[in-house]
């Protein structure tokens, strides 16, 4: 084999291993949840991480936290179909951005999932929307917010107005989306540590869950659902001691 020819070799069983990893995981199957630590050493802490996350709600401590003031005042600009979400992704030096333990956390995307990933004393709700953050030290940080369903959003059908319709489709978004006006009214929230819900299940992301939900219409749940090959939810995870405030 010539040079030319070796490297072309070496070039496509690259682009195959890169495929192959980028899409051993999955939500149902032998690469399912319940799986993922098997799948690579990589993934090695969502088997055997303590702090992992998704959680239950319940048995909460008053804490008095302090209130949430997060400054989104720029749109995302696309919205790409990542076979097992949608994420609306934002320009670089975006200025969108919340302070948390008084370090500032800057909105780097905001995903979906179907229902709900963090449960409220078991119950499930029909959507859960992840923003998710991080500071200068590369540390993340995920506010996670509800939809119930109702009456139709409006913001939000800003986003379904683009949505793609295959995997690893992106679409640019036509109109601006007001992030603020995907949060709910009540600032209130739980907070605990845990863990990126993919893998590979990083620990050491701070949570913070809105306690009062959104809502969508069934019409808007059901589009999402449509382009989504299965529910995306990974189950909620033991809490080992851990505890969540308010």
């Amino acid at each position: 084999m010539n040079i030319a020819l070796r490297s072309v070799a070496f070039l496509t069983l690259g682009l195959l291993s890169t495929c192959v990893t980028a899409n051993e995981w999955s939500y149902e199957g032998e690469s399912a949840p319940e799986y993922w630590g098997e799948l690579s050493p990589d993934y090695f802490m969502c088997s055997k991480g303590m702090n992992q996350a998704p959680v239950d709600i319940t048995a909460v401590i008053n804490a008095r936290l302090t209130p949430l003031k997060p400054r989104y005042s720029q749109s995302p600009v696309s919205l790409s179909h990542e076979g097992y979400t949608v994420m609306a992704n934002f320009a670089a030096g975006t200025k969108n951005s919340v302070k948390i333990d008084g370090e500032l956390f800057v909105l780097q995307q905001l995903h979906f999932h179907t229902p709900s990933e963090n449960t409220f004393a078991g119950r499930h709700y029909p959507l859960e929307m992840h923003l998710v953050h991080r500071n200068a030290k590369n540390e993340t940080a995920v506010l996670a917010v509800m939809f119930d369903t109702g009456k139709l959003n409006p913001e939000l059908q800003k986003l379904w107005h683009e949505m793609p319709r295959e995997a690893d489709e992106t679409v640019a978004l036509t109109q601006d989306v007001d992030i603020s006006k995907l949060l709910p009214a009540r600032a209130s929230y739980y907070r605990f540590s845990g863990s990126l819900t993919t893998p590979p299940c990083t620990e050491g992301v701070r949570w913070l869950v809105m306690k009062a939900p959104l809502s969508l219409s069934a019409d808007q749940l059901e589009t999402l659902t449509r382009v989504l090959p299965h529910e995306n939810n990974r189950p909620v995870q033991p809490r080992h001691g851990r505890i969540i405030v308010e």
